[in-house]
């Protein structure tokens, strides 16, 4: 299976008196993802199922990424995909939907560099994952431990443009 770890966009600043959760991707956010997504599409990025976190700025980075990808079917909210979510329960959803052979997950710090280094076998390994960075992860099998292999990340500086 191929894991596409996608961390949201630059979102706006959070403003007293308004959820955390409600705060939206900025322009430059949107941009960045797009720069950054359609280099992916380039590479042959075509994840069969995207899920995703149910803040507002996941949903969102979800949706750019539904566009760029040229994605077709419906994007699916996921608790286990939440900033302090634990990288076992985000595996245990990957698992559930072992038939997918691509996944493509929008979510937040720091469950996207905590999962890298889970999916790796390498929890104390530091992944510094930038906003609206991609990370590919190969996982052969979808046992109780993944056993992952890093294939590449790419971030907004280096997707250029």
């Amino acid at each position: 299976m191929q894991i596409y770890l996608l961390r949201h966009g630059i979102a706006e600043d959070a403003r007293p008196g308004h959820a955390d959760s409600e705060r939206a991707l900025s322009i430059d956010g949107r941009e960045k993802l797009r720069r950054v997504l359609k280099r992916a599409r380039a590479a042959g990025v075509a994840p069969d199922l995207i899920l995703s976190s149910p803040y507002r700025r996941a949903i969102e980075t979800a949706d750019v990424a539904v566009e760029a990808l040229g994605y077709q079917g419906k994007v699916v909210r996921t608790p286990a995909l939440l900033a302090d979510a634990s990288p076992f329960d985000a595996w245990e959803e990957i698992r559930s939907r072992h038939d997918e052979r691509s996944v493509l997950l929008a979510s937040h710090e720091p469950l996207m560099s905590s999962l890298a280094a889970f999916l790796l076998g390498s929890p104390a390994l530091q992944v510094d994952m930038k906003k609206a960075a991609l990370v590919r992860v190969d996982c052969d099998r979808v046992g109780p431990q993944p056993k992952g292999v890093l294939k590449w990340m790419l971030t907004p500086a280096v997707a250029g443009e």
